[in-house]
């Protein structure tokens, strides 16, 4: 009998680039000593192996494909529902990562207890033992009488009861876990996540179930395993949670079915994740007493407005070289602006600390907080208290000008809902017929704000 070829490779563990032969650095993250050699299972000697989307079709013009809207079933949870462009997706694949304690497990097994009411679902626990997940879910009192389990860690195992079982959702929590017969690696290398996670994938698109899978992160808050596993999946969702811990956000990075940077919001309680249904009423906690540096911005999350409170403190430097500080924000972002008061607005800082931070542990992914920023820096250096009624949002260009954001009428309607009378806006963004019970101020510079405060 010939002997079976055996394919080898050098992987990089921490970011998964691999190369022809082994070398000392790496040149795709730029660290030492992380190149391995890696057996990558058996080659075939005759036929191919199909790609991650199942069997190859014929060759097809664009024009004769048919354009079908995808049938979609929910999760049970509004929030979940928008953050993956409005529910399940038949033959997807998600792939949902966070933090340790973050809630995955929880907010999944939540999810299949709900879609086991109408649909077939096998959650496989590659972690836990399912004494400890039966007990989860009496804690949060959820129906127990159809949510098929399974406790395996092998691929091959678990496609063997998947092909048995014939269900339409699946979870695999943990893909890290996963550990393929052909693979001579470890669970949780390179080799044994890529290829564990292309064995579902194929499964899920050849079958047509949904496939969820559970990623670690590493230190950094990047998904652990090689980016192959990021582009074979459909959708990826990060849930992260507040810096009180009491919230967790969800927020989609890549999905192929809806829109991406769509955010949903849950509270942590005793009987589980519960979704939050209006988002900006937990970042809008502001205290009675007006403190100058305070300010309300409207961000634009994914399909829906965003109502978060920007904080400035800036006092003087004790110390040789001032500090630029901010939470939430981006460093380099602040600097610019910093930079647009000095020469725009004639304030001198540079002997001045500047901090800044978005409350409720929002991390501001947009431009059109900048004049807001702004505004909140000049506020606590003046020591002046803004009008608590005040809304701001808009974008800083390099000569002081403010450039108009997307969605602007309908960010003034968001500010109206939640009481603000008031608003500086972007000349652009001003509307063009009155907004009832709002008088919105429109500029074009940095100097027409700031006069206007």
């Amino acid at each position: 009998m010939a002997k079976v070829k055996v394919k080898t490779g050098y992987v990089c563990s921490d970011c998964g680039a691999t190369y022809p032969k082994w070398q000392g650095h790496c040149s795709a993250c730029d660290a030492w000593s992380t190149i391995k050699e890696v057996r990558l299972g058996a080659e075939p000697r005759a036929g191919r192996r199909d790609g991650f989307a199942g069997a190859t079709s014929a060759v097809t013009l664009l024009g004769e494909v048919s354009c079908t809207e995808e049938a979609r079933f929910s999760s049970g949870s509004e929030e979940f529902d928008r953050v993956l462009g409005g529910g399940f997706v038949p033959g997807s694949v998600i792939l949902i990562g966070g933090d340790p304690g973050a809630g995955k497990s929880t907010i999944l097994l939540q999810t299949m207890c709900h879609a086991a009411s109408s649909k077939e679902v096998l959650y496989v626990s590659g972690e836990e033992s399912l004494q400890q997940i039966a007990g989860r879910a009496r804690r949060l009192q959820l129906p127990l009488d159809r949510v098929k389990m399974l406790a395996e860690s092998s691929v091959e195992r678990v496609l063997e009861a998947a092909e048995s079982e014939r269900p339409e959702v699946v979870v695999i929590d943990s893909i890290q876990v996963m550990q393929s017969a052909g693979i001579d690696a470890a669970p949780g290398g390179v080799s044994q996540v890529r290829e564990s996670a292309a064995a579902f994938t194929c499964y899920a698109k050849t079958s047509g179930v949904v496939l969820i899978m559970v990623g670690h992160v590493t230190k950094d808050q990047s998904l652990a395993g090689p980016m192959t596993l990021s582009h074979m999946v459909d959708t990826q969702v990060m849930l992260s949670s507040t810096e009180d811990a009491r919230y967790r956000l969800m927020r989609t990075t890549k999905n192929r079915f809806g829109p991406v940077n769509e955010l949903g919001v849950f509270a942590m309680t005793e009987r589980g994740l519960r979704e939050v249904k209006n988002p900006s009423a937990i970042f809008l906690s502001r205290t009675e007493n007006a403190a100058p540096g305070s300010l309300i911005s409207v961000l634009w999350e994914g399909t829906r407005p965003l109502l978060v409170e920007i904080q400035s403190l800036v006092v003087s430097a004790q110390y040789g070289s001032p500090r630029r500080l901010g939470i939430g924000l981006d460093q380099n972002r602040i600097a610019m602006i910093l930079a647009v008061i000095t020469k725009h607005g004639g304030l001198v800082l540079s002997d001045q600390d500047v901090f800044v931070n978005v409350v409720g542990g929002i991390r501001v992914l947009e431009t059109s907080a900048d004049l807001a920023v702004a505004l909140a820096i000049v506020s606590s250096f003046r020591n002046s208290v803004l009008p608590q009624d005040l809304l701001v949002f808009g974008e800083v260009g390099l000569s002081g000008e403010i450039r108009p954001v997307s969605n602007g009428e309908s960010r003034l309607k968001e500010g109206v809902k939640h009481g603000f009378t008031r608003a500086i806006v972007p000349k652009g963004n001003a509307p063009k017929k009155e907004i009832a019970g709002m008088k919105v101020v429109g500029v074009n510079s940095l100097a027409e704000a700031l006069d206007a405060i």
